[in-house]
């Protein structure tokens, strides 16, 4: 079918945007609202936009074109019965909209689609008003739509095959990227996640397991969301989220966050509108970003805001409505996020979702995610899950166990009765593994771990009573393996996991990062022994946490909790225990999305220029920088940045 005029109705927030596209498209639009009035602002608000665009060199062709297309007409009347295609735009009333729609139907000719912007209505509902429900489907844009890539097509339940398809076609007309709906759900998708999201959070407040400061902390800068989960209430407005909560009601979807929201209305405390909701702001209207403390992330298990959210998304997936690369592409659009709701769900472990579910009480987990359980399909960590990403495997060996769980490998001393102890052999086999490792393509990340309750309590010392001085400094192996480390051309992640002591944390202040769980105990011992640190221990220890803190660890050859070597900078990264490996998973894989060749190259400028004087350290730093712009990663860089997706980096 060929669209040539399109008329919208409601010129407010979304309708202008929406009538500001098809114009730029060179539709021709009609306009549609109660006055005049609210039209001319609406114009006036297109003309503004459209200049900001003409600034950007973001236009084809002048405003005044492009507003020469738009003509405005209060009410509906005869004037517009030509439109080949309508979209309403109205405020969120299934009244108003049925009368709309009933109207539209008596307007216009019978090869016109009627589409709805609705974002929580049934759109069968809203056909039941027309004679002609195979031609009504909902076509859900973004705020603001001239900005915002996704557009949902849903179909109703009468809706056909052809008016969903023309309104497909017409969304990529408009340079927005389309996603498909076969069924009528309240919510269309990305709405449906964000609210299972936005439920999960209030029953974690609720239930006293976090605050909304930590729920959002955990929410910004564990999950990479661009705002925090109340904090994006505030912005849209507490009173909205509140009607969309009651409407929904009435298909029998309860909202745990209803006497939340309701208690906040009450207050007339609504957010950024009002100047108060969860957080303050300057003024009524005027939005300022909150402080949320970062170190309040490491208090919350992220899997239990996202845990809700994946299993509607399980569902939709399941019953067919929605295919799951439809799926993960609108919550990036839609909503901002880094990566897709499935992704979270394989990076975190199906497992850990489903727990999570269960501890919420609230759902049952999804069938689909039962079933994935069951066979072994956790994601990531088994290889396989929501999507497929290549056979793990496990290789053990005399000292070590190596896991290949692309893009990561795990190398795990397993020596557990004598607490990873190093001897001769591991060091040997650690060094090997090391080497083969450096070679293959499928791994950008290594992670050292130790198997029972410690990383490494160090060098095995019953060896050391056959040893003779000259041997000691003839004793090269755990030294070059320490340098090789340092300078190993992949990140090297240090996965403390119990004790680190002696030679042992010697290897872990080689790594680039040092992740400890809660119950870690870090030290340098030897001293205990009449020795001193003798694989890098007192040059590296001393960058670290300063010569007097160095002296005060060695000389005592004290212990220290995790969290004491967290605050003197000996570790960077604290976690709770019970899920130190998916946490240190999720930090691995968030690296091993970069650039392997600008990881390397930061590694050098770090390592190389530590200790050189500033003029040599920034020359070797824009030599590398000047380097880099010579290889593919970049060229793919740029274009994933001016296209608003995620690189795909391949290290060429």
């Amino acid at each position: 079918m060929k669209l040539e005029k399109v008329l919208v109705v409601g010129a407010g927030t979304m309708g202008h945007g929406i009538a500001e596209l098809f114009a730029i498209a060179g539709y021709e639009v009609y306009l549609s609202d109660i006055s005049q009035e609210i039209l001319d602002n609406a114009l006036n608000k297109i003309k503004w936009s459209l200049d900001k665009l003409q600034e950007k060199g973001q236009l084809k062709e002048s405003t005044s074109n492009i507003i020469s297309r738009i003509k405005t007409v209060v009410g509906l009347n005869e004037s517009v019965n030509d439109a080949d295609f309508a979209i309403e735009a109205a405020i969120e009333r299934l009244d108003l909209k049925r009368q709309i729609f009933s109207k539209l139907d008596e307007l216009l000719p019978t090869h016109a689609i009627l589409a709805t912007n609705t974002s929580s209505l049934s759109i069968s509902k809203i056909a039941e008003a027309t004679k002609r429900p195979e031609k009504v489907v909902g076509m859900h844009f973004f705020n603001p739509p001239v900005l915002m890539q996704l557009v949902e097509v849903m179909k109703g339940e009468k809706t056909s095959d052809e008016t969903a398809k023309t309104t497909y076609e017409l969304a990529k007309k408009l340079g927005k990227i389309p996603i498909m709906i076969n069924k009528d759900v309240p919510g269309y998708v990305v709405n449906r996640i964000l609210g299972e999201i936005i439920s999960a959070s209030c029953i974690i407040l609720q239930k006293g397991i976090a605050d909304y400061l930590t729920i959002d902390a955990v929410a910004k800068y564990k999950l990479g969301f661009p705002m925090g989960v109340f904090e994006l209430l505030d912005y849209t407005g507490i009173d909205v989220n509140y009607y969309v909560s009651k409407s929904l009601e009435e298909y029998g979807i309860k909202s745990p966050c209803s006497a939340l929201f309701e208690e906040k209305v009450k207050k007339n405390e609504l957010g950024v509108k009002s100047g108060k909701g969860f957080y303050s702001y300057p003024a009524p209207g005027k939005y300022s970003k909150p402080e949320i403390p970062k170190e309040l992330a490491d208090k919350l298990d992220p899997v239990l805001i996202i845990a809700l959210g994946v299993n509607e998304a399980s569902r939709l997936f399941r019953q067919g409505i929605v295919s799951k690369e439809d799926i993960d592409l609108g919550v990036k659009l839609g909503l901002g996020f880094p990566k897709g709701i499935f992704q979270y769900a394989d990076e975190l472990g199906i497992d850990n979702v489903v727990k999570a579910i269960n501890s919420l009480s609230v759902e049952e987990p999804d069938r689909l995610l039962l079933d994935m359980v069951n066979e072994g399909k956790l994601g990531i960590k088994s290889g396989s899950g929501f999507y497929e990403y290549g056979k793990v495997e496990e290789k053990k060996l005399n000292t070590l166990i190596v896991r290949v769980e692309p893009p990561l490998a795990w190398i795990i001393l397993n020596r557990p009765e004598r607490l990873n102890a190093l001897s001769m052999e591991l060091i040997g086999e650690l060094n090997k593994a090391l080497d083969e490792l450096e070679n293959d393509s499928r791994v950008r990340v290594i992670i050292l771990s130790g198997s029972g309750r410690a990383f490494s309590a160090g060098a095995d010392v019953t060896s050391f009573l056959t040893l003779k001085p000259i041997d000691v400094i003839r004793f090269r192996s755990l030294r070059e393996l320490t340098n090789k480390i340092q300078f190993y051309t992949k990140p090297v992640i240090a996965a403390i996991n119990g004790y680190a002591l002696g030679g042992g944390l010697e290897i872990a202040l080689a790594c680039d990062i040092r992740i400890a769980s809660e119950n870690s105990m870090l030290g340098q011992p030897e001293i205990n022994l009449g020795i001193i640190p003798g694989a890098g221990g007192t040059q590296r220890l001393p960058k670290l946490v300063g010569k007097g803190r160095a002296k005060l660890l060695i000389y005592t050859g004290d212990m220290i909790p995790a969290k004491d070597a967290y605050e003197m900078g000996l570790v960077d990264i604290v976690v709770p225990t019970g899920r130190f490996e998916d946490e240190v998973r999720r930090i691995a894989l968030k690296i091993a999305e970069k650039s392997p060749l600008s990881l390397l190259a930061a590694k050098l400028a770090i390592e190389l220029g530590y200790d050189a004087n500033i003029f040599s350290g920034e020359y070797l730093e824009s030599s590398l920088f000047g380097l880099l712009f010579t290889t593919k990663d970049v060229q793919e860089g740029v274009r994933a940045f001016l296209e608003k997706r995620k690189p795909e980096f391949k290290g060429e």
